[in-house]
């Protein structure tokens, strides 16, 4: 009793059953699809308040670079949204090191077939110049002379594509080892207490993988122009085998340091520093080669932001060596970054509170613009 009486009956049952499942799994993907839009716009809010719009499209366009073509990203793409910094893309690589020691070595090369020719020190007409970046895209200009001293040697030459200089010293230091050079330049508490145009100078982030870290430096500018804030990532080296060390700096976003609208943010920022010690890292002497660009975004023409890193770029290394000097001479205990490997200070998790790891306090005149 109360079966139905036909298979055609039974047939309809069984496709009505069917019909309510699938209307049941409609509404059941409507729902999740509705959460998942929702969520999306919050996240979108969340960002759009944090970030600027050019701050976006670069996340975005990175987000989408990173993704697109290779399945299997969505772990970097929930990190992202998370808010993490992705080290895997943005690390800086051996071969960066490395093509900065090749530069140096060019350098160094030519510097010894022009003393063998009986011509000066070093080079100083543009065709003689080292290559320098291999790798980008357009063809690069020629290196100019801008100012040639005894143990200071400065170089520029434009940007392809802007209207912007990439700048290039050669100099010698006789009065100071290179391990104390080098710690005072990597020593980020010290740079507080000697650089008077520095507003804010912290460690954000530390890679366990390569020892880099990401920074974020903010700076003073020349009245009228607002004060300058970078995040950059850094890394170094010691090579004691073949008596070379390097630190290389570039820009970068991180999400921990959103655009502030009390600074200008410098989004273009490249840095490599090279020193050869004479001797040893212990003993009085070296040569360094620092090849240095950014986009500082002034509305002011080329030649004067061409003639304020001309005179900016020697004040500021004269305001470093002076700073060693300090530190040497009245015994300012600064971080060993050459005895403490990268890999031994620090973690993958956010580091905001600097060392303090020394007993005095140097401080020097202030300098026009940065370069470290």
């Amino acid at each position: 009793r109360g079966r139905p009486s036909s298979p055609g009956a039974r047939r309809a049952q069984r496709g009505g059953a069917r019909g309510s499942g699938q209307a049941l799994l409609a509404n059941q993907c409507r729902f999740v699809t509705g959460l998942r839009v929702r969520r999306a716009q919050q996240i979108a809010q969340l960002y759009g308040r944090l970030y600027s719009e050019t701050s976006r499209r670069v996340l975005l366009g990175r987000l989408w670079r990173r993704l697109h073509g290779r399945p299997g990203h969505a772990s970097a793409l929930m990190a992202a949204l998370a808010g993490a910094f992705v080290w895997d893309e943005e690390r800086i690589q051996e071969e960066e090191l490395q093509r900065s020691i090749d530069e140096m070595k060019r350098l160094e090369e030519m510097s010894h077939v022009f003393q063998r020719s009986g011509v000066d020190c070093h080079p100083s007409e543009p065709k003689s110049q080292p290559e320098g970046n291999e790798d980008s895209g357009g063809k690069e200009q020629p290196w100019e002379m801008v100012m040639d001293k005894k143990h200071f040697k400065l170089w520029r030459r434009p940007i392809t594509g802007t209207h912007l200089y990439q700048y290039r010293v050669f100099g010698t230091y006789t009065d100071v080892t290179p391990r104390q050079f080098f710690n005072v330049q990597l020593d980020t508490e010290y740079r507080k207490k000697w650089d008077a145009l520095v507003i804010k100078l912290e460690v954000i982030e530390r890679d366990v993988v390569s020892g880099s870290e990401v920074l974020h430096w903010v700076t003073h500018f020349p009245y009228p122009m607002y004060s300058r804030d970078y995040v950059y990532v850094r890394r170094y080296s010691v090579d004691q085998e073949n008596n070379v060390m390097v630190l290389v700096s570039r820009a970068v976003e991180h999400p921990s340091v959103p655009e502030s609208p009390e600074f200008v943010r410098v989004r273009s920022y490249e840095s490599q520093m090279v020193i050869r010690p004479h001797k040893s890292f212990d003993e009085n002497g070296f040569d360094y080669l620092l090849t240095y660009s950014d986009n500082p975004q002034t509305v002011f023409p080329r030649y004067c932001v061409s003639w304020m890193v001309s005179s900016g770029m020697p004040d500021f290394l004269e305001k470093l060596h002076m700073a060693t000097l300090k530190a040497k001479n009245m015994e300012i205990k600064v971080k060993d970054y050459i005895s403490s490997k990268p890999l031994e200070t620090g973690s993958e998790a956010k580091a905001t509170t600097p060392s303090s790891e020394r007993k005095n306090e140097g401080s020097c005149g202030p300098a026009r613009i940065e370069y470290a």
